[in-house]
């Protein structure tokens, strides 16, 4: 009997290994072209001549509060100059990060036929990290000097959790992240279960908008991290139930284990000191993950299912 179930078992992971196959197939053949925009470098050696021509070509970029002196004189403070060379340097090669952010807006055509690709644009923020990207409809923003490696001196002051994922491999991750915001279903429900979906909705948007990146990069955590969850999995999932946490209102429950933070909030220190933070995205994820497994939907369908109904088709079962 064993050698059956192993059989059958194989058998559908071959099936949905073809079945992947054929879909990321399909997706190559959209082709769609990013046509990053590097204003950046253009902002950066503007003077009064070539002012005018930039604000035609990119109106948005420019409030008209300030005049164009003010443009002007930002652009050759030194400090302004030295982080235009570290991202100039950091980003004198854009191609494979190009192709990342072309495959990502492949997948999105595929899952949404109505997307339309956007105008996408890099500028600098003076180190906006928690702005890093803005999607809008037409445009897309992506503030490179918030990516310039997890150690650089920019970022001293930045919380080391934070720091972590300040790195041009993120930029695409960062980028699914906004578009999954755009297209996952919130409720005005706000139990810690709903919560935790809503997040899991989001990170299974990821597996599907960019299967290419690893499951540690899609979460933002390191490996390690990772690993930890995945080990603690079942103990996670029982201090939530015995603690009765999953249909509780308390707002403090996000900060303990939803948004971002050094560490998750168990109050026990030796669990505290090893957990990554954001637990409750984790284990909201594996729900939507037993969701999709158990139940024949399309993506679509599942971003604007209710919690309360993913979590009782998921059949949702922590690893061991």
């Amino acid at each position: 009997m064993k050698h059956v179930i192993f059989f059958f078992i194989v058998i559908q992971v071959l099936v949905s290994c073809k079945n992947d196959n054929r879909i990321e197939s399909e997706i190559s053949k959209l082709n769609l072209d990013a046509n990053i925009e590097r204003f950046d470098l253009l902002f950066a050696k503007i003077d009064a001549e070539t002012l005018p021509d930039l604000k035609q070509a990119y109106p948005f970029m420019f409030s008209e509060k300030y005049l164009d002196s003010f443009w002007i004189e930002k652009a050759s403070d030194s400090l302004q100059k030295e982080l235009y060379k570290e991202v100039e340097n950091t980003f004198s090669e854009f191609e494979s990060t190009e192709l990342e952010i072309e495959s990502l807006l492949n997948h999105l055509k595929y899952y949404f036929p109505e997307f339309r690709t956007p105008r996408i644009i890099t500028t600098t923020s003076d180190v906006d990290y928690r702005n890093r990207v803005i999607v809008t409809d037409t445009i897309v923003l992506i503030a490179l000097d918030n990516y310039l490696g997890a150690n650089h001196p920019f970022y001293e002051n930045i919380p080391k959790y934070l720091r972590e994922n300040l790195k041009r491999e993120q930029i695409v991750v960062d980028l699914a992240d906004e578009y999954a915001k755009k297209y996952c279903f919130q409720t005005s429900s706000n139990t810690f279960l709903d919560e935790m979906i809503y997040f899991g909705k989001q990170l299974y948007f990821k597996d599907v908008i960019i299967p290419f990146k690893t499951e540690a990069a899609r979460i933002g955590y390191t490996s390690d991290e990772l690993d930890w969850a995945n080990a603690n999995e079942s103990y996670i999932w029982r201090y939530f139930i015995e603690r009765e946490l999953l249909f509780s209102t308390d707002s403090k429950l996000a900060g303990r284990f939803l948004t971002p933070a050094p560490f998750s909030k168990f109050y026990l220190e030796e669990v505290d000191a090893e957990s990554p933070g954001r637990l409750g995205q984790y284990i909201g994820w594996q729900i939507v993950r037993a969701y999709m497994e158990q139940n024949d939907v399309t993506l679509k369908e599942m971003l604007i299912e209710s919690p309360e109904d993913i979590f009782n088709k998921s059949k949702f079962k922590p690893r061991k």
